[in-house]
């Protein structure tokens, strides 16, 4: 069974904090394993494969061809034609946390494709009002292009600020996960054009326990700046289904360090506004009660 078009998902998304279940607490029953990715940014190359990848087998429409002077990375960053987005940043930060023989301070490249997190806590799903956004058995969140009104709602509900509207029609698209692919046993585009396995999909437990053994590793050559980000089931969007190993803070990467997800604190809001209606009508209730008693005379 799944769950009915339309039908709101506040209050069911897990905001109580339950045991993360996003499909089962979606309708669906006896689904199969959370899947996920987990993208290395240590091997990354910046190839940006799994960029030429997405747009090829999503159909998507090419988003600019221009030149920004900024960086060698001119897709700039994710929006509703770019689903992978592979970051270059350069810091003047020596490789293997050594010097440089000559006095300067060396130079490094921290290459990440980011994606959309398909959050367990979805505040895009919460806001939706139309149903196009739903939640697979898989447990990744899809927008349906035919039924999206574009009335934009989901794009400031996006703590991580990923999906986004076209300019053409105003609908918002954003990675699926390549949801085609899953229900025919696929693994996602991306992944399958990774050249180092920097991007890695399966059941999301398995990552988990897979990226904990990667930092181990990393840790004990020597790189104390590795990290996981986005995994930790207690964090404020109760754990993502697409989560990182980064070498520097997140915000380096351009990421949230602190995400919550933007609907928290809706239940207790509609509770606030509505004893505030109840008092508002209490009191008119009282104004025409004792205008009555009176006839109306001052």
């Amino acid at each position: 069974m799944t769950r009915e078009r339309g039908e709101s998902l506040i209050g069911r998304n897990l905001l109580a904090g339950a045991e993360p279940d996003p499909a089962g607490d979606s309708g669906h029953e006896e689904h199969p394993p959370r899947m996920g990715f987990f993208t290395d940014t240590s091997v990354c190359i910046g190839c940006k494969a799994c960029e030429v990848a997405c747009k090829e087998w999503n159909a998507i429409p090419e988003d600019g061809l221009e030149f920004t002077g900024m960086s060698y990375d001119n897709t700039q960053g994710l929006d509703g034609s770019t689903w992978r987005h592979v970051a270059f940043i350069e810091q003047n930060k020596p490789l293997a946390q050594e010097e440089s023989g000559d006095g300067e301070s060396g130079l490094r490249w921290l290459m990440s494709s980011d994606v959309c997190k398909h959050c367990t806590h979805a505040a895009c799903l919460d806001v939706c009002p139309t149903g196009s956004l739903f939640r697979t058995e898989f447990g990744t969140v899809v927008v349906q292009e035919d039924i999206c009104n574009g009335c934009g709602y989901c794009v400031p509900a996006c703590p991580y600020g990923v999906i986004d509207q076209r300019p053409e029609d105003g609908r918002v698209f954003k990675c699926t996960l390549c949801y085609d692919r899953l229900g025919a046993g696929q693994e996602p585009a991306c992944a399958k054009a990774c050249p180092t396995d920097s991007i890695q999909f399966g059941p999301l437990d398995e990552l988990r326990e897979r990226a904990a053994a990667r930092v181990e590793d990393l840790h004990g050559a020597g790189v104390s700046d590795a990290r996981l980000y986005g995994h930790d089931p207690e964090d404020g969007v109760g754990g993502d289904g697409a989560f990182f190993l980064l070498l520097d803070e997140p915000e380096v990467y351009g990421l949230p360090p602190d995400p919550v997800v933007t609907t928290r604190d809706l239940p207790s809001m509609w509770r606030h506004a509505g004893a505030a209606a109840l008092t508002l009508l209490g009191g008119v209730a009282a104004v025409f009660a004792a205008h009555g008693r009176t006839g109306g005379k001052r």
